[in-house]
Order: C-alpha cells, then structure tokens, then sequence
C-alpha cells in the first residue's frame, strides 16, 4: 500500500552498496510541487487532526479464523479498520484526509478493507450491521467500477498523488483490484446476488492483461508475474501490495473455478519465490524495488506488515520458505540495532528523494 513511501534498490540483497544507478525519485517535481508535498504529509504525520493515517495503521494482525475447513473469514482482522467513522459519506462509506491540496477522498483499497473488517465481525457476531456494512461497501465496488482508457474496468482513485512519479487522477492499482475480489467474492457466497460475482469478473480482467493494454500486472521471465501496486515505468514492485492482489487472485480463483485465475495465481507464486531474497537487505526488509542508489527500506509498520502478509501467504498457499522468512525478519525487528539502522536508512532516503 502506497504511504509516501518511495523507490529502492533493485536486487539490492547483503550489503547495501551493490545496488543500480540512480534512475531518480520524484524527478519531475518542482520546488513549489515539493514543499507542497511536505507540508501536507508533515501535516497528516505530525498535526493532531485525524489524516489518512488514522485508517492505514491499524497493527497487522492474522485472523486466525480464516484458516481451517470451511473458513470464510479474510486472512487479516481488519477490525479497527471495521470501526472507522471519523469521515464517512451519507451513506456511512468511509473517507480519508489526506490533508492538503488533496484533502477528502474516497480510496477504493480503505473500502474494500473497511468491507473486509466488517464481513469477519459479522461471521464471528452475526451481527446485521456488521453484514450491512460489508454490503454497503461491495455496492459502493460494484457501483465504481469503471473503464480505464483501455476499455479495463478498474477501481480508480480519483485524485493525484505523489510517488516516485505523479500518479494523476484515476490511477488504478493491482492492490485495489486484489482486495476488491476478496470482498465481492464472499459477498456473493454470502447473498447469492450475481451482481457481485459480475463485477468480481470484470475486475478480474485488470489481472491479466498486461499494463500496456490497461491492466495491472508485468511479466516476470517466461513463466512469472508481477501485479503492481502502481503503474509506473521503471516499475517498483510494491512488496505489500503485490501480496494482498495475489490473495485477491486466489480468493477469485476458488469462488469462479476459473482456470486463468489458478493460471495467474502459480505465476505469481513463482513470482514471489523467485524474488523474496531481493526485498532482504540483511537487516531489514525492503518495501519496493525501484532502483535508487540507497534502497527503500520498509517503515516500522510496513515491515510487520510484511512478516504477517507472508505468514499469512505461507499457509495459504502451503510455502513453507516464506514462513522461514517472515521468521528472520521478524528477527530483524526484535534486535534494536537492526530498527535503528533501518529508521537512519529510511530518513536519509526521504530527505535525498523526496
């Protein structure tokens, strides 16, 4: 999930000195564009306001409930996330503030979470509202579904935002894709309804097809695939976002019986084996792959967030070797001097790169 955060070395695996050339952080920002930047993001961080962080930074936690024959739950709780209402619409669909000249929006990804949330305590209560907000927020999916410029549909973010490029107005995401099959797909095993499945389908789509036809997803060699968190050339390869798609596709894969679907989701497995050691740095993980001389390094809570998503992928999927990493970088966190490194580390990015 995109949370200021920026571009880091690709392959950049052991020391931090083998890592490529510059390929540049936010090149064409002005100086105006770039204390604007500031400001806000000081702003959401610092200010006593509620901003979007008050959504995002719920601490990662397994469901352990979504795990077993018959589990229906989603894989993370979501519960605090379930129970947000500093900003909502009339509807009761939740907004974020992401402070500035971008203020007030609707995130595609925060409703399918605040969907997914509200779907574990209404299997675990039985309670009507909880169910009632899980519909809501599939509606609102179902509802803001739309084509890109490619004839895609898409789940689009109607506002900029800065990253390593500008993400202009109806960027779209593999991560919004991912997540909204997660919660169409148990709404429509929970209702009936197909207009849920429906949309799961041409949400789908996006998956497959490449990013120059409108989709989301880039080839990894022969037999791989990468789903993207953002579009963006050099691509980054968001670690956090690209798990949550793949949940996504596999979620999609068990509701629709759709061969493309279990096609999709052992490329990207392949993917995600072949790759994992790239995004470890040997004292910290890495939070994308975007080729600058210093890496990216994961915040404190993207790397717990990490640990869990592969936990959870692990036992998903049968991977035993994404367990053994989520164990060492657990390690990682436990040793002070390995969160102190890394907290240096990612400073001194912000301040070369953005």
């Amino acid at each position: 999930m995109i949370a200021n955060e920026g571009g880091v070395g690709a392959g950049a695996v052991g020391t931090l000195g083998s890592v490529a050339p510059v390929r540049g952080i936010a090149r064409n920002r002005s100086p105006r564009a770039r204390l604007r930047y500031l400001q806000r993001v000081f702003s959401a961080y610092l200010g006593s306001r509620p901003s979007q962080l008050t959504f995002w930074h719920e601490p990662p936690q397994i469901n352990e409930n979504a795990f077993g024959p018959g589990a229906e739950e989603y894989y993370q709780q979501f519960f605090t996330k379930a129970d947000y209402d500093v900003f909502v619409d009339g509807d009761g669909i939740p907004q974020l503030d992401y402070r500035g000249h971008v203020g007030r929006q609707y995130n595609p990804i925060a409703i399918a979470q605040w969907g997914l949330g509200n779907w574990n305590l209404w299997k675990r209560s039985g309670s009507p509202g909880r169910r009632e907000r899980a519909r809501r927020a599939a509606d609102w999916l179902v509802r803001h579904l739309e084509p890109n410029a490619h004839g895609v549909p898409v789940w689009k973010h109607e506002f900029d935002w800065e990253y390593r490029d500008l993400l202009q107005k109806g960027w779209y995401s593999a991560l919004a894709q991912g997540q909204g099959l997660s919660l169409l797909c148990r709404l429509h095993r929970a209702s009936g309804d197909p207009r849920y499945m429906d949309a799961a389908r041409s949400a789908f789509r996006s998956l497959v097809l490449p990013v120059t036809q409108g989709g989301v997803s880039l080839p990894d060699g022969d037999d791989g695939t990468w789903l993207e968190e953002t579009i963006v050339d050099p691509p980054t390869h968001i670690l956090n976002g690209f798990l949550w798609a793949l949940w996504g596709v596999h979620d999609y894969a068990q509701a629709a019986q759709d061969p493309a679907a279990r096609d999709l989701l052992e490329r990207c497995v392949r993917t995600v084996k072949r790759h994992l050691d790239d995004y470890d740095c040997g004292f910290w993980s890495l939070y994308e792959q975007s080729g600058t001389r210093l890496p990216m390094l994961a915040s404190g809570f993207y790397h717990a967030l990490h640990v869990s998503q592969l936990r959870v992928t692990a036992r998903l999927l049968d991977l035993p070797e994404l367990a053994r990493t989520a164990d060492r970088w657990d390690g990682y966190a436990a040793r002070p001097a390995c969160a102190h490194r890394a907290l240096a580390y990612k400073a001194v990015f912000k301040v070369l790169y953005y």
